[in-house]
Order: C-alpha cells, then structure tokens, then sequence
C-alpha cells in the first residue's frame, strides 16, 4: 500500500500521472477497498497541498522573466477565482483542471484548512467512485 500512497502524491502534483489503475490493481489483489482508499485519498490530498504550497510561493516570482504566466493571465485566474472561490477546489479531482486549482488556491491565499477540507472531501469522493466501480465491474477480472 506504500506504493499506492506515493503514486498517489505524486500523480496530484504537477507531474504527469494517475493512480487510479494503480488502486483498482490493488484492490483485486486483496487489498481491504476501506484502508485503499485512506491511503489513496491521504497521499493524493498531500500531493495537492504540495502545490497548494508552490502556489503560495510562486507569487513572489511573478515578474521574473521566467515566470510561467503573465501579468494578464494572472488577472485573468484572478477573475476567475474571485467569481468561483474555494468551492472551485471540488474540481481538483478533475485531470488537467485540477492541479491548476490547487496552485491558484496557494497563489490566491486560500485559508489552510479550508483548501485541506475541500480537497480531501473531493479527492475521497473520486476514490469512493473508483472503488465502487472496480467493486461492480472488476470482481469478476480479480484473480
């Protein structure tokens, strides 16, 4: 399960990646589904507080040169997330959409504990989906 926690963390942050075969994987070997899917939800919620982090930080750097978005494009995620706020973090789950998020969060100085809930509740609700649908469809696949 070790392994489920670190693929987890690493495919919420910034780099490519996804750990949803990786539980089902686990899963029909055996595994229990309610311990998978802490481990899972725990490591892919650190991940995401990880750029939760870089987003706090990045703000400081944004006029360098090497800066990854312009001014324009910063007013822009500015507009954005005053419009949808926190609650857009419910999308972090969400491939190439989420990971976006959760650094505007940091950028944007969501509360801590705020982006915690709200990011463990929408991680834990994408594992509870993927175990009932390895549960319905890949009990007959598991060996």
């Amino acid at each position: 399960m070790i392994s489920l926690f670190w693929i987890a963390l690493l495919s919420a942050t910034l780099l490519p990646g996804g750990s949803e075969v990786w539980l089902a994987r686990q899963w029909c070997q055996g595994e229990p589904a309610a311990a998978l899917w802490l481990v899972a939800t725990l490591g892919n919620t650190l991940g995401s507080l990880i750029n939760v982090v870089l987003g706090r930080y990045a703000r400081r750097f944004q006029h360098r040169r090497w800066f990854p978005a312009t001014p324009a494009q910063l007013e822009r995620a500015s507009r954005w997330y005053r419009r949808f706020g926190a609650y857009s973090l419910l999308l972090s789950w969400v491939p190439v959409v989420g990971d976006p998020l959760t650094v505007a969060a940091g950028l944007f100085r969501l509360g801590w504990w705020r982006a915690v809930a709200l990011i463990a509740l929408a991680k834990g609700a994408r594992y509870a989906v993927v175990l009932a649908l390895a549960t319905q469809w890949l009990a007959s696949y598991c060996v």
